[in-house]
C-alpha cells in the first residue's frame, strides 16, 4: 500500500513537468490529424506509428529515408519569439532531399528538444511542423519532445526530423542525365536554412537588431530572415511523374557549387548562365555588407535558387509551363555538359 506520508523529492523538482509533455500532446493531436494520408494506420499516442505501404498505393516500393535539422536559423526564433515557421523548415529540409532520389514522401516524426517545455511555444513549433507536413503531403505521426534541464540554457530548444518516403522499384533517380539536358531552377523563398551562422556574422557586422526594418523588404530584418524554406515537393513529383526529369538538386549547404555536381555523373558538369536570375535583395545585402565574393556567394548560399530540375531538352518547355502552373517560378539556367566541372558565365553580383 502507498503512503503519502513524505513528502519527498518529485521529478517536476529536477525540471521535467511530464504532465506538461501530455498536455502538448493533446494540443498538437488536432494539428497531426489534418495531416493524415492514405496508408497511416495510427496516430500520435502509441510506442511506435505504424504505416502501411500497400494503403499508399505502391506495389513494389523502395523506402527513401532523410534526416536534418534547421542550424542557427533557431538562434534568430529563439531570439526574436518568432517560432511558428522553423517547423515548415524542419519537413522542408528533410522532403525536398527526398523527392530528389524521386520519392514521395510518406510520414515525418520530429525530435523537439529544450530545458524547460513551454507548452505553448512547443505547440506553435509542431504546428509548423504539421504545416510543413500538410504542404508536402506527408503525415505527421509520431515524435519526441525531450525535457532536459542542464543540457540547455534559458529558452533555447533544438529540432531535427526524419522523414520516409517511397517509389516504385526502379523509379529512383537521378537517372538517364546525358550532356545537353536543361537546367530549370526553381526560384527559393530568401535564404532558407543553410548558410546561417554567416547570416548572424553578417547582421552583427551591419549593426542592425532583429527588430530594425528589413533593409531589402517589408518588415522586420528578423521576420524576413526566418522566412521558411519552400516546399518543392507536389510541383517536383508532378513533373518527375510528367515525364523527362533525370535529376533534381536541392541547393542546400554548399550551394549552387556544391550541389549541382552530386546528380550529375562523373564525367559531366554544367554550364550556368548567372544572368538567367535576379539575385534576391537579402543575398546581394549580405555580399554587400561582407564585401563577399562571387565563387563565396555560390558555394554558401542558393542565391535565389532553391531547387534544380535536370530534364530532357525535348521536355524543358512543357516541365517549365507545368511548373510555372504549380506555382512556382522557374529559369532556364543552362545545360549539362561533358566534362566534370562547372562553368558559369554572367555576373551574380
Amino acid at each position: 500500500m502507498m503512503t503519502n506520508s513524505k513528502n519527498g523529492i518529485t521529478y517536476a523538482d529536477a525540471g521535467v513537468d511530464i504532465d506538461a509533455g501530455n498536455a502538448l500532446v493533446e494540443r498538437i493531436k488536432p494539428a497531426a490529424k489534418r495531416t493524415k494520408r492514405p496508408g497511416v494506420m495510427s496516430g500520435l499516442g502509441g510506442f511506435g506509428a505504424l504505416f502501411d505501404l500497400k494503403g499508399a498505393g505502391y506495389v513494389d516500393p523502395i523506402l527513401v529515408a532523410a534526416t536534418d535539422g534547421v542550424g542557427t536559423k533557431l538562434r534568430i526564433a529563439i531570439d526574436t519569439g518568432n517560432v511558428d515557421g522553423v517547423g515548415v523548415d524542419l519537413v522542408a529540409m528533410c522532403v525536398n532531399d527526398l523527392v530528389c532520389q524521386g520519392a514521395e514522401p510518406l510520414f515525418f516524426l520530429d525530435y523537439f528538444a529544450t530545458g524547460k517545455l513551454e507548452t505553448e511555444e512547443a505547440a506553435r513549433i509542431i504546428e509548423g511542423i504539421a504545416r510543413g507536413c500538410e504542404g508536402s503531403g506527408c503525415a505527421l505521426i509520431g515524435g519526441e519532445t525531450a525535457e532536459m534541464p542542464g543540457m540547455y540554457s534559458d529558452g533555447d530548444f533544438d529540432l531535427a526530423g526524419f522523414a520516409v518516403g517511397a517509389m516504385e522499384r526502379g523509379a529512383d533517380l537521378p537517372s538517364g542525365v546525358v550532356a545537353g539536358d536543361v537546367l530549370l531552377g526553381l526560384a527559393s523563398d530568401g535564404v532558407h536554412s543553410n548558410g546561417y551562422s554567416l547570416v548572424r556574422k553578417l547582421v552583427a557586422m551591419s549593426g542592425l537588431g532583429w527588430e530594425a526594418n528589413c533593409p531589402w523588404a517589408d518588415g522586420s530584418l528578423g521576420e524576413v530572415l526566418l522566412t521558411p524554406t519552400r516546399l518543392y515537393v507536389k510541383p517536383a513529383l508532378q513533373a518527375i511523374r510528367a515525364g523527362g526529369v533525370h535529376a533534381l538538386a536541392h541547393i542546400t549547404g554548399g550551394g549552387l557549387t556544391e550541389n549541382l555536381p552530386r546528380v550529375l555523373p562523373d564525367d559531366m558538369g554544367a554550364e550556368i548562365d548567372l544572368s538567367a536570375w535576379d539575385m534576391p535583395g537579402v543575398f546581394k545585402w549580405m555580399a554587400d555588407i561582407g564585401s563577399m565574393t562571387e565563387p563565396e556567394m555560390l558555394k554558401t548560399f542558393n542565391c535565389g535558387v532553391g531547387m534544380i530540375l535536370v530534364v530532357s531538352a525535348d521536355q524543358a518547355e512543357a516541365l517549365s509551363g507545368l511548373l510555372r502552373e504549380a506555382g512556382e517560378t522557374v529559369y532556364d539556367m543552362g545545360r549539362v555538359t561533358d566534362g566534370a566541372g562547372i562553368d558559369y558565365s554572367g555576373n551574380l553580383l
